[in-house]
This record gives C-alpha cells, sequence and structure tokens, in this order.
C-alpha cells in the first residue's frame, strides 16, 4: 500500500507518519509539505497513492482544492482529511472526501479508515448492465428505456431470432432459412446476413453492448446473460413472467410460431 501524508507543519508531519507507520508497518509511505508536490510527484513518477492523508488549512493550494485536482490525475487514490477544526466536515463530503478525522492522528483512527476504505474497495462489483427485450406480442429490444434502432428493420428480426435461440449458436444457412424461408440463393442470403450482423455490431457499439453478439467459426450467438426478457424468465420459472403470457410471442415472424407452441403447452400445464 502506497501512502502519502500532506501538512505544511514540519513537525505534524513526522508525528502522523510516525502514526501511520506504526498502524500499518508494511505501507510504503512518502510525506510532503505542500499539496502541489504531492500532485507533482503523481505527474512526473507516475506514483498513485493509494490512500492521501491530508491537512485541510495550507498554504498555496488547500487540502480541499487538492482533492478536486487529485480526482482528475488520481482517481482511485482515496483521501482522508486530518484537521483539527471540526467545521470544514461538510466541505470535505462536497469534494467527495473517503474520510475525515481530527487531529491528533491515532493509529486505532488510521486502521479504522483503511479498513473501510479496503472494504469498500474489496465489495463486489455492480450487476452487468442488461439489453431489454419483450417478446410476449410484439418484439422489441430496449436500451435504458428506449427501442434500441437499426439502420435496416431485418437487423431487429435477426437480433429476436438469435434471442429466441437462447443463446445457442446458429449457422449462417438456419438463419437464412428463417428469415427468407421461400429464397433458395445461399450466396444471396449469406450477402444479407453479413450486413444485417454488421448493422446489429454497429447499434450494439453504440450503447456499449458490443459484447452481446458472439461470432465464431461462422456462427452466430448472443449472450443470453446479458439479455433480460420475459420469454428467459418464463424459462426459469417466474410467475410474473408466466402470468404475463396471453399466448402471443414474437407475432410479426412466422418462425417464432414453433417456440410460441411450445410456451403455451408450457403455460398451460402451468396453470
Amino acid at each position: 500500500m502506497l501512502i502519502f501524508v500532506i501538512d505544511d507543519e514540519a513537525w505534524l508531519l513526522t508525528t502522523e507518519s510516525q502514526v501511520i507507520r506504526e498502524a500499518r508497518p508494511n505501507a510504503e509511505i512518502r510525506t510532503f509539505q505542500r499539496a502541489q508536490a504531492a500532485l507533482d510527484c503523481i505527474e512526473s513518477e507516475g506514483l498513485h497513492p493509494d490512500a492521501v492523508f491530508c491537512d485541510i488549512q495550507m498554504p498555496g493550494l488547500t487540502g480541499l482544492e487538492f482533492a478536486v485536482k487529485l480526482r482528475t490525475i488520481s482517481p482511485r487514490s482515496k483521501v482522508i482529511f486530518v484537521t483539527g477544526y471540526d467545521e470544514y466536515a461538510l466541505e470535505a463530503y462536497r469534494v467527495h472526501a473517503h474520510g475525515y478525522v481530527l487531529k491528533p492522528l491515532e493509529p486505532e483512527r488510521v486502521n479504522e479508515e483503511l479498513s473501510f476504505w479496503a472494504e469498500s474497495a474489496a465489495a463486489p462489483p455492480p450487476p452487468p448492465a442488461k439489453l431489454e427485450a419483450r417478446c410476449f406480442g410484439q418484439f422489441e429490444a430496449f436500451w435504458q428505456g428506449r427501442p434500441l434502432s437499426f439502420d435496416r428493420r431485418k437487423t431487429k428480426e435477426l437480433l429476436a431470432y438469435l434471442i429466441d435461440k437462447e443463446g445457442a449458436s446458429c449457422t449462417a444457412e438456419e438463419i437464412s432459412a428463417a428469415l427468407w424461408e421461400e429464397e433458395w440463393d445461399l450466396k444471396l442470403t449469406k450477402n444479407r446476413i453479413r450486413v444485417l450482423v454488421s448493422d446489429l455490431k454497429t447499434a450494439l457499439e453504440a450503447i456499449g453492448m458490443d459484447e452481446l453478439l458472439i461470432r465464431r467459426s461462422g456462427r452466430l450467438a448472443v449472450r443470453r446473460d446479458l439479455i433480460d426478457c420475459d420469454y428467459y424468465r418464463m424459462l426459469e420459472g417466474d410467475s410474473t413472467a408466466v402470468n404475463s403470457f396471453d399466448g402471443q410471442y414474437m407475432q410479426q415472424y412466422a418462425w417464432a410460431e414453433l417456440t410460441s407452441g411450445r410456451l403455451y403447452f408450457r403455460y398451460i400445464d402451468s396453470t
């Protein structure tokens, strides 16, 4: 762990660094009497401290001003203000400080603040965002509540078909037979599929969901774990999804009738 300590008073800087070293003997500690010197160190040496214990009242760049600048050049560094005045607490929170302790600094408080920071850093990441799809009735795909738009109408049908396959990989022949069932020129339909895939890829990249589409060895699939839809929830036994099914499934597409019938009998069996 790399820890910066900033205080314009030399004797306090020495005392505080000793207290921090007592609390965390294995940490690397760098001391500064000016906040700007700490910023210069980060920029010139590429050092990004895990935590910064910083005084608030200092000549030149104040601790509060330092915290704002630090967020820009080292956003993962955690600022813990050390001050003799609790009147700055509100300002500390305003600049999103990660801790606030009153002088004199004590090993117990250092450990408390650093332990709290470690627990926060170790918190599990939020679940990945998912593309929303409505399969019951007319098929629609949404991103953050808005319909996903494509340059070509058939691209939407390609996405629907891949969602219908629940993440299973599909060949160009399978896609061609579903989307152009009366077209026998496979070379022509393969060219069409390439155009649709390009359009789908562009639409997904625009919303940061390019990982949703899987292309491998001439096959196409979607990542089921990145899609939230009534169809998948029904298959998983979600009662709300089951009760919302009225027998209509992607009804604008003829190839969806097989799945629609399967879901209908599943619904009958569950009621």
